[in-house]
């Protein structure tokens, strides 16, 4: 299937929704309807063609969502460029790195992570602009681009004398099949590829998403998963502003009392998420209810259940601003008690499957066709099978090929060679299973996996989400040590304060009995032999997986 041309997309859009309003920072007084987002893309195209950039130049990204983010990346593929999007969590260091690998001429930066990166270890940046207002922070030796950016008033009256209308807003014909984007990925194995994603890649996701009707003309969504991340930015962002929806972009840490607030004002009609954030919704809104003893007592009774379940989905939904058709859960494996709850109490949310290979979308169902447990159908514009070494294996690799898959990694053949099978199929390093529906059952990492001494296998992830619904248990890490299972525990030190108990021999008492619960749940093959405390919050990619191999030397001390 040929998806329709990526940057013709905008083109028509930007014309299309000319007056409706576009991106908005939360909590500050900048918002762009579309005609004014197109305008300043205008005035960065002729600074662009001032400094003589071509066709296939890189243009990096860092920063927190803001509108400019999103100007500066719409900015760049509507002229030809090729977009870097970095992840505004990663070191200085990497950042370095992914600036010079990628071999980008401008950058686009927040200014607080200008002042930690080293200007000298940028050898091929060109200019660098500041993504509170657009001014130039640096400009190499011989370059005029500050003088440029204070005329840039009268070359935008010179470039368009009757002012700038939507009948000027003509972009580059670009075919689909060429590289546009540049993704550095930010695994849990540490290192860091750049992910070659062309147009059709990212017309595969944004026309799924057209086509599916995720979002319309008029929508609203709140913008609050790093835009660099492909997640956030293939839907909340590329799709959004496909079909003139209005993206209001949080730009802050999303804790659940911040996304809330967010929440109650913008009213989104779809919520993008990741697990994480809807654990803590669940741990902070609804355990509190059902834990009560008078709760406890009533959802005992058949026909109290059924309502008190629609009382507590009318008060989540009322919470997240009562105005979403479905809530999309990706990026990580979702706890399957908080699932199986919600399922019951028939909360309108799906989970879907994706990795940025694929920018990033593998499967999706909507909410009233989602099969609890799995992680939605394959896509119609892709294909996924189940690699097994060995035949009579339950489980085998998840491999996909299709609309949505990278070309490979950026000036890296070998690693590009070993995801690929020698027939084509993208390896995920995921394990799972498939059903006659084309449904996806995913059940861990490959490289996460343990085998048991009786050849069983073992996936961390899965008692971990036990125990982080065990009491005063904020997070976990089970790991190998000496051919037994150890559970890593960072524990909830506030609340543990709140109460007096955060003292080592309550501590020990709570955790003591958290492991007998633990191992009265699981397979006998699973049985963790001991909880150690950990004492700081386990180090995340921005997708708040926990970076597991950073924890393997503590497994083998």
């Amino acid at each position: 299937m040929i998806q329709e041309n990526f940057i013709k997309l905008y083109e028509h859009s930007f014309r299309e929704n000319w007056d409706l309003p576009c991106y908005t920072d939360y909590g500050e007084n900048e918002s762009y309807t579309y005609g004014q987002v197109a305008q300043e893309i205008a005035r960065l195209h002729l600074l662009f063609k001032y400094c003589q950039l071509r066709r296939g130049d890189k243009i990096a990204i860092i920063g927190k969502n803001n509108a400019r983010w999103c100007i500066a990346y719409m900015a760049t593929i509507t002229y030809g460029g090729i977009v870097v999007p970095i992840l505004q969590d990663f070191n200085p260091n990497d950042v370095h790195h992914i600036v010079n690998h990628s071999e980008s001429v401008f950058l686009f930066t927040s200014d607080t992570i200008w002042e930690h990166l080293e200007e000298e270890r940028l050898t091929g940046l060109r200019g660098v602009f500041s993504l509170s207002d657009f001014r130039c922070l640096y400009q190499r030796d011989g370059e005029t681009i500050q003088r440029f950016l204070r005329h840039s008033d009268s070359e935008m009256e010179k470039t368009y004398p009757d002012g700038f209308r939507k009948e000027d807003i003509l972009y580059t014909d670009l075919s689909n099949d060429k590289v546009m984007l540049l993704n550095y990925t930010s695994g849990t194995t540490g290192f860091s590829k750049g992910v070659m994603l062309t147009g059709n890649n990212l017309a595969g996701n944004v026309t799924f998403g057209i086509r599916t009707g995720l979002l319309k003309k008029g929508d609203k969504v709140l913008s609050f998963l790093p835009l660099a991340h492909a997640y956030g930015c293939a839907f909340d962002f590329l799709t959004a502003t496909a079909v003139g929806t209005h993206v209001t972009l949080l730009g802050k840490i999303p804790s659940p009392k911040i996304l809330m607030k967010a929440f109650e004002e913008v009213k989104p009609n779809l919520i993008i998420t990741v697990p994480l954030v809807i654990e803590k919704i669940y741990k902070n809104v609804i355990q509190p209810i059902i834990n009560k003893k008078s709760m406890k007592w009533a959802l005992s009774i058949p026909l109290l259940d059924g309502q008190i379940y629609a009382q507590i989905r009318k008060k989540l939904i009322d919470a997240l601003g009562g105005r979403f058709k479905e809530v999309i859960i990706g990026g990580a494996a979702m706890n399957s008690e908080v699932e199986e709850f919600f399922h019951r109490i028939k909360f309108p949310f799906t989970i879907g499957y994706g990795m940025t290979e694929c920018a990033p979308l593998i499967s999706y169902a909507p909410w009233n066709e989602f099969v609890p447990t799995s992680s939605g159908r394959v896509l119609d514009i892709m294909e996924a099978r189940i690699y097994k070494e060995n035949p009579n294996d339950k489980l085998g690799e998840i491999q996909v090929r299709g609309e949505n898959v990278m070309t490979g990694y950026y000036k890296n053949p070998e690693a590009t060679r070993e995801v690929f099978t020698e027939d084509g199929w993208l390896r995920t390093g995921d394990l799972g299973s498939l059903d006659e529906n084309n449904n996806l059952y995913i059940r861990g990492r490959s490289k996460t996996m343990i085998l048991s001494s009786s050849g069983q296998n073992i996936f961390p992830e899965e008692i971990e989400a036990r125990l982080n619904n065990l009491p005063f248990v904020l997070e976990s890490l089970v790991i190998e040590r000496n051919k037994k299972l150890v559970a890593l525990v960072y524990a909830d030190y506030e609340s543990l304060d709140s109460l007096g108990l955060n003292q080592p021999d309550n501590l020990k008492t709570i955790m003591d009995e958290n492991l007998k619960n633990l191992n009265n749940s699981v397979a006998s093959y699973e049985k963790v032999s001991q909880i150690q405390l950990y004492p700081t919050e386990f180090e995340k990619t921005p997708k708040r997986s926990i970076k597991r191999y950073l924890y393997n030397s503590i497994a083998e001390k």
